[in-house]
């Protein structure tokens, strides 16, 4: 039998994870598995220019993986069992159980509600690509209506800056407020922190600082401090969370649900398992936990290949550099801040802004999504064979429906 390795999730960490393992390991010895929720690749890195009213490439997964002999299977994942080397999906066909030697923990992160009234039920956020373009419709009918409207984005992190610039860019007819918990920029430098506030001048954004919401209504946000927003779309962005099904499984995770690893992004609790991405808590080579983001995904993917091919082949593990440079910040199409940090994440005084910064943010995006389409460039050609033994099948007491003997005992 060959040895089973089980990809979840294809997003940029999982679909760079098992593009390379297909290169790596002999395919007479392994079978690879990549299990999506939907057909396509999303580029979450651009959905806040969907949103605003962009378009951004869609690309095939069945296309991305074609010839590389990695099996896709695009049904839901239901259920972990580690114990078992089983995962249990749901699909058109009913689903069932995928056996498993080697799974590869890739399903990324979502939006944070923060328990906050009424987010769930009346704010838009842009973490899916179904919910970019439910905000799209929705400023779409804002514009249409020619009596302008409002849209309030709550959270001055990466990501709602760049949503709240986009849309100003984008759709001048609406007037848009960013609220900030603390300063905004607190992150950045004191000279890219200057740039983002007259960015924001320029495009006519209003910022709220030092505020913090209590409730999202239909029509309005309310605010700790007592006053209220007048809102036609709330978009959220106050943070991200990861699914509660590896806690769920019994993997040890972090308060927060994220996977807790060693150096070479394997579960201390369960050394058959891999998590790379948003879904794992990896301690930089600084000694603090990399953040959500897309390079944490390229490093946390790649020292996972290396581990999981030294593993499977008998060679000594190497390790990759677990590091976090940079934060990168488009404001609009034409302007963007590029802020170098240190080893304590603090912000260095030196940043690019403007023109160039935006370019090099396209080329970094651009860079993230050719490297997702060719899985498999630049890595030897030398397929590795297994020096261990091959998988065995796994326990047939176990099912998804919660009755399962093994587990009772």
């Amino acid at each position: 039998m060959k040895h089973r390795i089980v990809v979840l999730g294809a997003g940029y960490a999982g679909a760079y994870t098992a593009g390379n393992l297909a290169r790596r390991l002999s395919p007479a010895d392994t079978e690879i598995t990549v299990v999506n929720a939907v057909p396509e690749f999303v580029q979450r890195l651009r959905l806040h220019r969907l949103a605003a009213g962009g378009e951004i490439e869609t690309p095939q997964l069945a296309d991305v993986f074609a010839g590389t002999g990695i099996r896709l299977r695009v049904a839901r994942i239901t259920a972990v069992a580690p114990e078992n080397r089983v995962v249990a999906v749901a699909d058109a066909d009913g689903g069932g159980l995928l056996p498993y030697d080697t799974l590869v923990y890739a399903l990324g992160s979502r939006v944070a509600y923060r328990d906050v009234p009424g987010v769930a039920e009346h704010a838009f956020h842009v973490t899916a690509r179904p919910a970019a373009l439910r905000l799209r419709d929705r400023l779409d009918s804002l514009d249409t209506r020619g009596a302008g409207g409002t849209v309030v984005v709550v959270g001055d992190g990466l990501t709602g800056i760049e949503t709240a610039t986009e849309i100003a860019e984008a759709r001048t007819g609406l007037s848009v407020t960013l609220v900030a918990r603390g300063e905004l920029g607190a992150r950045l430098s004191a000279g890219a922190r200057a740039h983002l506030r007259r960015a924001c001048d320029r495009m006519g954004i209003t910022v709220r600082e030092h505020t913090v919401v209590a409730a999202v209504e239909a029509t309005r946000v309310r605010c700790t401090d007592g006053t209220a927003l007048a809102s036609d779309a709330t978009v959220w962005t106050g943070g991200f969370a990861v699914d509660p099904l590896a806690a769920a499984a019994g993997l040890e995770v972090t308060d927060d649900g994220r996977i807790v690893v060693d150096r070479t992004m394997r579960s201390v609790s369960h050394p058959d398992v891999y998590a790379v991405g948003d879904s794992v808590r990896a301690l930089g080579d600084n000694g603090r936990p990399l953040p959500m983001s897309c390079g944490s995904a390229g490093y946390t993917g790649k020292q996972a290949i290396d581990a999981i091919v030294a593993h499977l082949t008998g060679r000594e593990v190497a390790h990759t550099k677990l590091v976090y440079t940079f934060n990168h910040i488009s404001l609009g199409r034409r302007d963007g801040i590029l802020q170098p940090v240190d080893d304590e994440a603090r912000a260095k005084p030196a940043y690019v802004a403007g023109r160039t910064a935006a370019r090099v943010k396209a080329c970094i995006v651009r860079g993230s999504l050719w490297g997702t389409l060719h899985p498999t460039y630049g890595v030897p050609r030398r397929r590795r064979r297994l020096a261990a033994a091959p998988g065995t099948a796994p326990d047939p007491s176990w099912d998804a429906t919660g009755e399962n003997p093994s587990l009772a005992a």
